[in-house]
């Protein structure tokens, strides 16, 4: 594979708003196809914004009316914002388009620097992006004076832990010690050009989670790499480590197109990878 080439749009007081975004996507992925430039990632901070994928339920919405960005990629609605990495690889891939391995590739990248960080992460099978652990359900601690056996979310598929207390809050998994999600990954394809990509939490205001359903995942919560360490984490310190393993993975991956014996399908925060139609994938 070629060199990936790295492109800075802004952080801090420089965050790009997303439409911004979204539309230097388009420009150099079109620039892409017709083969003008090499493989390009994008990195930025997003101002806060709600994006929903082309799966997202009205349900998982904010119930309080805030505006969501509706998005061309696969999978559900997520936020972005300060403190949170987010980066757009924009990648020439052979066809028919393998986008599980592609977004398995920016998974494995991921857990490489979260553990450079010193925080073990890991796949959730049947759900995309980097995730942390929690403990085993017995040695969870019971909240609201619930014993988890009674857990709603497991149980009522109507709950919805936006309006049954911080007990069940998104941004709380951490306490309870359930499995929480510390990047998220959501891929678009079309005409063998990737769009899109990862979100990864490196020190936002994860209470933002909470006012919407995110991916659509009502059972674990969210993560960000200050809250595991217990420290002040920067984007700048985690800047270079993400490009170090982005490189690593990306320029290295023995690149194959999906093998056609069928559609390749991508689960509940992933999306779809068919070809010559630009498919959606992963998010939140």
């Amino acid at each position: 594979m070629s060199e990936l080439r790295f492109v800075h749009l802004g952080f801090g007081d420089d965050a790009v708003e997303y439409q911004a975004a979204w539309d230097e996507q388009r420009r150099v992925h079109t620039a892409r196809f017709g083969g003008e430039i090499p493989d390009t990632c994008l990195l930025l901070e997003h101002p806060p914004v709600y994006t929903a994928g082309r799966r997202t339920e009205d349900s998982e919405r904010p119930l309080d009316g805030t505006p969501v960005i509706d998005v061309d990629r696969g999978g559900k609605i997520t936020w972005h914002g300060p403190g949170q990495l987010v980066g757009y690889p924009i990648m020439q891939l052979p066809r028919p388009v393998d986008v599980v391995a592609h977004v398995r590739r920016l998974e494995e990248a991921l857990i490489r620097t979260c553990a450079e960080f010193g925080v073990e992460t890991t796949r959730v099978e049947g759900r995309s992006g980097v995730w942390v652990l929690g403990d085993p359900v017995e040695q969870r601690p019971a909240f609201g004076g619930l014993s988890l056996d009674f857990d709603p979310r497991l149980h009522d598929d109507e709950f919805d832990p936006r309006l049954s207390g911080p007990e069940y809050a998104p941004s709380n998994a951490g306490q309870r010690r359930e499995d929480r999600k510390l990047a998220a990954i959501g891929i678009r394809v079309a005409k063998g050009v990737t769009m899109h990509g990862f979100a990864l939490n490196v020190n936002p205001d994860n209470t933002w989670f909470d006012r919407i359903v995110p991916c659509g995942i009502r059972d674990a919560g969210v993560a960000s790499l200050a809250n595991e360490l217990g420290r002040d984490v920067s984007i700048a310190e985690v800047l270079p480590v993400v490009e170090r393993h982005l490189r690593e993975v990306l320029e290295n991956a023995d690149l194959r197109p999906r093998e056609v014996e069928g559609e390749t399908g991508l689960d509940a925060g992933r999306g779809t990878g068919r070809e010559p139609e630009p498919a959606p994938a992963p998010t939140a």
